[in-house]
């Protein structure tokens, strides 16, 4: 399983719509890939976005979102 850290460390200073990063995060980690949080576990990649959505881990920019650093825990 990846930590979802690393899918917010590849969004850093890059823009995304959900659909491209669902894409993104499939093209570098794999379709079968799980993911998991320092909240949950087992996530799709489809699950992983919406956590992260909803946990307001994302941003506005220009042309969709990219991740808010003040937001991304330290440990």
């Amino acid at each position: 399983m990846v930590h979802g850290h690393e899918v917010l460390a590849m969004m850093q200073g890059n823009s995304y719509t959900e659909q491209s990063l669902l894409e993104a995060i499939i093209n570098k980690f794999g379709a079968h890939e799980r993911f998991f949080t320092c909240h949950a576990e087992n996530l799709t990649a489809g699950e992983l976005v919406d956590f992260l959505k909803e946990h307001g881990k994302f941003m506005p920019s220009q042309g969709g979102f990219t991740v808010d650093a003040s937001k991304v825990c330290k440990h």
